[in-house]
């Protein structure tokens, strides 16, 4: 009969600790889980669910949150405050800021920001790292429960180095990152969840500082994004100063006639008013003025006037935003209000107007961003397939190519994760190399885009010039972190590197990228087409050089002066700013040196077929 052998028994298998989502916000950050009915929930700590992203390095301990915020007052070169705008950016970046900032920093390698503050050096990683480990820990007290994947939400138009940033803090927080999730995505989640009807929806982003807008399309569970848009320089802080700029004129004073000190009080009245008026009709603001305090009386209706033109910008970007889409606004389904300064009643009301439906604000807006994260968590540990996300790229990648220009491989709005492959080829004979330049952004000119990384692959075997094949692939992933590789097709020779620039774009940067973009779109069309002439005619001529080198006793009488006057005529056109005149005379000289370069392949297949018999020949043809 069988033996039966028998070993201890197996431990069990460990219980899967929470996944969660945090909105890691530049002012605040916000926590949240999905209950057992997959219900997204706001997990708060003893202070509430919005926890301030402040961190303060004092006496040797690590302050986070409202007791950081505490100590900015006494210890401001050491209490870190919006340490989000730092993410992978480097000192040069912020060099123009460095005036308005309490902050001592330490250059570092490669220009990475390193903060002086309690003695230590920190990063902005190690910063953000702390805001997340501190949120870690209160959800597990909270909860009962570790705490062990989590998906943090960034900024839409967050470039690769800092959504590679966020996910390094969130590793170094002790956390499996699953997903970096664009915040007006996430914010979507939480509202189309539930919704019955399919279609598209607006998410109308306004914030502190910066104002986004995304339409996505929803269709059986499936998120898939479409367009993303808005404007880096807007925000409530816009109204805040516009209300105190109107107080202080009606106080017979203007911002210069305030110290730090005071203008920050004001600063701090001018938005306790403005929450204020969302409700009153109007209110009273105390200003501390050299000459003693002031009382000044605003209406709604004033600040109203004063914060119009702001709100009509964001329109503007929504209207690019459709555009980019290719969709129009009667076809916007939903609009949803996200970020503190959608309360505004004007707010609403323009956005009502604009999209020509009643805009949906029963999403705490503070909170939808986390709420929508949460969600995101729960689909991706849980296996869930009633929600499926399909974000984009926010500016398009490429390669520069001879003469400077930009090849874009994966086009701005293309949808994550994305997968592109193009073939290049060698420009010179024997070539056995090529270098690579991965590019970022809209404009057709290497110098105008922004530059990622570089790489070589060696080992290309030595072909005359466009004969080797070079396939180029660029692979986007779902968190928008890219890798390109290049491969030779004949030899299977292979380089690549993924993109982790030591600081990236800032969200200014980015959107003046795409402005930039359009208003010089015809500029660089023209010169993308000139400088492509260029190279096509320095190639055209490298050619005939070598030709007349090694043929030249193919050449008629008076044929190579012919050729050779055109060539120089040629080469003149290439040194000028004439596309028109080069590709003109790129005809002239095909035509001229027609008859030469027909004398050459008759000597060719000559040579070929010679010594060869009719019958060898009609069977190689056959």
């Amino acid at each position: 009969m069988p033996i039966e052998i028998s070993g201890p028994s197996p431990p069990p298998p460990k219980p899967r600790g929470l996944a969660i989502g945090i909105d890691l916000g530049t002012t605040n950050s916000v926590a949240a889980r999905t209950d057992g009915r997959h219900q997204p929930m706001v997990i708060g700590g003893p202070r509430g669910a919005l926890i301030p992203s402040v961190v303060a390095y004092v006496n040797g301990e690590i302050r986070v949150g409202a007791d950081a915020y505490a100590a900015a007052a006494l210890h401001p070169s050491d209490t870190i405050v919006s340490v989000k705008r730092f993410m992978g950016r480097g000192l040069e970046d912020v060099r123009g800021e460095l005036a308005h900032l309490p902050y001592q920093f330490n250059p570092g390698s490669g220009g990475v920001i390193r903060f002086r503050a309690g003695g230590r050096e920190v990063t902005p990683v190690e910063v953000s790292a702390a805001i997340l480990k501190s949120i870690k820990d209160m959800v597990e007290q909270r909860e009962g429960q570790p705490v062990e994947d989590v998906v943090i939400t960034v900024p839409a138009y967050f470039d690769d180095a800092q959504r590679q940033a966020t996910r390094d803090a969130g590793r170094l927080a002790g956390m499996n990152v699953l997903r970096l999730l664009n915040e007006p995505t996430a914010a979507a989640l939480a509202f189309g969840i539930n919704r019955d009807r399919d279609g598209v929806i607006a998410v109308y982003d306004l914030g502190g500082g910066t104002f986004d807008i995304s339409l996505l399309r929803l269709a059986g569970g499936v998120f898939e994004v479409l367009s993303t848009g808005g404007d880096s320089h807007l925000g409530g802080d816009d109204f805040d100063r516009a209300l105190l700029d109107l107080a202080l004129q009606k106080a017979g004073a203007s911002v210069g006639d305030l110290n730090p000190a005071r203008l920050r009080a004001a600063l701090s009245a001018a938005r306790k008013a403005k929450e204020e008026l969302s409700a009153a009709s109007s209110v009273t603001l105390t200003l501390h003025l050299p000459g003693g305090q002031r009382q000044t009386d605003v209406t709604r209706e004033e600040l109203e006037q004063a914060i119009r033109p702001l709100i009509e910008r964001t329109l503007q970007a929504c209207r690019q935003a459709l555009r980019d889409a290719g969709i129009k606004k009667t076809e916007v389904l939903e609009v949803l209000l996200v970020g503190g300064s959608t309360r505004s009643p004007l707010v609403k009301q323009m956005v009502a107007g604009f999209f020509g439906r009643q805009p949906h604000d029963e999403v705490d807006p503070d909170l939808a961003v986390a709420l929508g994260a949460a969600i995101q968590a729960d689909t991706l540990t849980r296996g869930r397939e009633d929600v499926l996300l399909l974000d984009v790229c926010p500016l398009s990648l490429g390669l520069e190519t001879m003469g400077g220009v930009v090849e874009k491989v994966i086009h701005r709005n293309s949808r994550l994760p994305a997968g592109a492959r193009q073939t290049f080829t060698t420009y010179a004979d024997n070539q056995t190399g090529m270098d690579f330049h991965v590019l970022q952004g809209e404009r057709e000119t290497a110098a105008a885009c922004r530059s990622l990384g570089r790489f070589k692959l060696s080992g290309i075997p030595p072909l005359p010039a466009g004969m080797a094949r070079v396939e180029v692939t660029f692979l986007l992933d779902a968190d928008g972190i890219l890798l390109v590789t290049a491969r030779e097709t004949s030899t299977g020779k292979e380089a690549g590197i993924e993109v982790k620039p030591s600081w990236g774009l800032t969200d200014e940067e980015v959107e003046r990228m795409l402005q930039e973009s359009m208003d010089h779109a015809e500029g660089d069309f023209t010169e993308r087409l000139i400088r492509e002439a260029r190279v096509e005619g320095e190639r055209i001529l490298a050619a005939l050089d070598r030709a007349l080198r090694e043929d030249r006793a193919l050449l008629a009488p008076g044929e190579a002066e012919r050729i050779q006057a055109v060539a120089d005529r040629l080469g003149q056109a290439i040194a000028g700013d004439s596309q028109r005149a080069i590709r003109d005379l790129i005809e002239e000289l095909d035509r001229v040196s027609a008859p030469f370069a027909q004398r050459r392949m008759n000597r060719s297949i000559s040579q070929a077929l010679e010594g060869r018999r009719a019958d060898q020949i009609v069977r190689q043809m056959g």
